[in-house]
C-alpha cells in the first residue's frame, strides 16, 4: 500500500512540474505581411504585392511583425475603410485609387535598436494596370527588397534585415493583439482545464489511498 501511495505522490509531483513549466515558444520570422481589405476585415494575401493588381476602390494593408506563418500573423490595426482613406482624392477616368494602411507594428516586434514609426494611411492614384507594389512605391518610398523580391522595408523601416528568423521568447499573435488593444481572454499561459482536472483526480486518489492505509493499520 505504501508503494501505491508513493507512486501517486510521484505522479502528482510530475503533474505539478507540468503546470509550472511555461509553454514552449517556436521560432518566428520578422517581416512585412501583405493583406487585402474588404471594408471591415483583413484577409492575408495569397500573392505578393508585386503581382497583385487590386481594382479601383480596393484597400491593401502592410503589417510588420514577428510570426511563425500566415495563420498567426498580426493584422493591420486600422480598418480597411476605402471611403475614409481616399475621401480627399478625386477619381480620374484614366487611373485607379487604392487605399493603403501601413502598420509598422509594435516595439516588441521591432529589431534591436529601432523604434517603429507611427501607423499611417495613404491613397495612391496610379495607372489602372498598376500592381499593389506600384501603389506602395507611389506613397511610401524608400522601399527595400531582397534578391528574391521579398519586401524588406517600407519608408526605410526597418533599416536592415529581411525576414530573419527570431528564436526564443517572442510576442505571440495573442500577445500582440493584447498589446494593440485587443482581447487578452485565455492568453495568460496558465494550465488548461484538462491538466487541472488530472491533478484533481490524482489528489483524490492519493487521499483515498492514504485513508485506506491508515484504516487497515488500526
Amino acid at each position: 500500500m505504501r508503494g501505491r501511495v508513493l507512486a501517486l505522490v510521484l505522479a502528482l509531483g510530475a503533474a505539478l512540474t507540468v503546470l509550472g513549466a511555461g509553454p514552449a515558444q517556436a521560432a518566428g520570422y520578422r517581416y512585412w505581411s501583405f493583406w487585402l481589405g474588404d471594408g471591415t476585415t483583413w484577409t492575408y494575401a495569397t500573392e505578393g504585392p508585386a503581382s497583385a493588381r487590386p481594382a479601383d476602390g480596393s484597400v491593401t494593408g502592410y503589417r510588420f511583425s514577428v510570426s511563425e506563418d500566415s495563420s498567426d500573423s498580426a493584422r493591420p490595426r486600422r480598418e480597411p475603410d476605402f471611403a475614409a482613406i481616399c475621401a480627399a482624392t478625386p477619381a480620374k477616368p484614366d487611373a485607379k485609387r487604392l487605399a493603403l494602411v501601413i502598420d509598422p507594428g509594435t516595439l516588441k516586434d521591432a529589431p534591436a535598436g529601432e523604434r517603429p514609426p507611427p501607423l499611417r494611411t495613404a491613397c495612391a492614384q496610379v495607372p489602372k494596370a498598376a500592381t499593389a507594389a506600384d501603389a506602395l512605391a507611389a506613397v511610401a518610398k524608400p522601399l527595400r527588397y531582397n534578391s528574391q523580391a521579398l519586401l524588406c522595408a517600407i519608408s526605410g523601416y526597418p533599416r536592415a534585415g529581411c525576414g530573419e528568423q527570431v528564436a526564443g521568447d517572442r510576442p505571440t499573435a495573442a500577445a500582440s493583439s493584447t498589446a494593440d488593444g485587443g482581447s487578452d481572454e485565455n492568453t495568460d499561459g496558465g494550465p488548461s482545464v484538462g491538466v487541472l482536472a488530472g491533478v484533481a483526480a490524482i489528489l483524490a486518489l492519493g487521499g483515498a489511498a492514504l485513508w485506506q492505509s491508515r484504516r487497515r493499520r488500526r
